[in-house]
């Protein structure tokens, strides 16, 4: 388990337009950090820095004290393991090879390694519910099942913290709930961005919402998903309620009437 750290970072697209602005955010080792917003609002742009598919325009980016600009593709996948958004599905691989890539940063070849790279791929595939069609061609898989072999890829590489990208896209409920106390269960530092602001809720330590590219709001679920924050940043109705034993926020949304 390692800290990771957004440093005052700001992020431009190729025509200078700012994706992200000035983020300070960090996430504490074993910590469940998740990111919220509408589309467009600088998820994915601040989470692809974090695994090399982007660069803060000013501003660092570190991963247990190591800033992730002074370290080689390998040392930096050592410590951060990420299932982006959309990953294109390897045509000719089945879902062992896929998941045996996640062993890359630990040893020469593309695929396969030691006894503990074996049994690292095996408990992946186990932990996905993967193991029964391990030998399955991933294009052959729904997008559901594809996910979780993405997820297990990054599972299999051993890494101190997981960067995930809407990883329960294409899920069904069972395999949201599943995957999702999966990822609390590893103590793995994680970030993690969602729509579903329940499914947040209920498995975040604590919560980032961001809009416009900027920082609305970071704090305990309860804290920063406020019935005002949520009609500001999403632009609909909430009526939030805490449900016992465990205080889990309910949250039914509406569209937002003028007064």
């Amino acid at each position: 388990m390692i800290p990771l750290l957004l440093d005052n970072v700001t992020v431009h697209a190729r025509d200078g337009a700012a994706l992200a602005s000035n983020v300070t955010l960090d996430a504490a080792a074993g910590e469940t950090l998740g990111f919220v917003g509408p589309n467009g609002a600088g998820k994915s742009s601040l989470l692809r820095l974090f695994y090399g598919a982007g660069r803060p325009s000013s501003g660092r980016v570190l991963a247990g004290g190591h800033d992730l600009a002074t370290l080689s593709a390998r040392e930096r996948a050592r410590l951060v393991a990420a299932v982006p958004q959309d990953s294109p599905p390897p045509f000719a691989m089945t879902v062992r090879e896929v998941v045996e890539t996640g062993r890359w940063p630990h040893c020469g070849g593309l695929l396969g390694g030691d006894a503990h790279g074996r049994a690292a791929v095996d408990a992946a595939l186990e932990r996905l519910g993967l193991a029964a069609i391990a030998g399955r061609l991933v294009a052959s898989l729904s997008g559901g099942e594809r996910k979780r072999v993405h997820i297990a890829r990054a599972l299999a590489q051993g890494p101190r913290a997981l960067v995930l990208d809407e990883p329960v896209n294409h899920l069904d409920i069972r395999h949201q709930l599943e995957l999702m106390a999966s990822i609390r269960a590893l103590g793995a530092t994680v970030l993690v961005a969602l729509h579903d602001l329940e499914l947040a809720a209920r498995h975040c330590d604590r919560i980032a919402v961001l809009s416009a590219g900027r920082l609305v709001a970071c704090g305990r679920p309860d804290a920063v998903l406020t019935p005002s924050r949520i009609a500001a940043v999403f632009g609909v109705g909430a009526v939030v309620r805490a449900e016992p034993p465990a205080g889990r926020l309910r949250i039914a949304f509406d569209r937002l009437t003028a007064a």
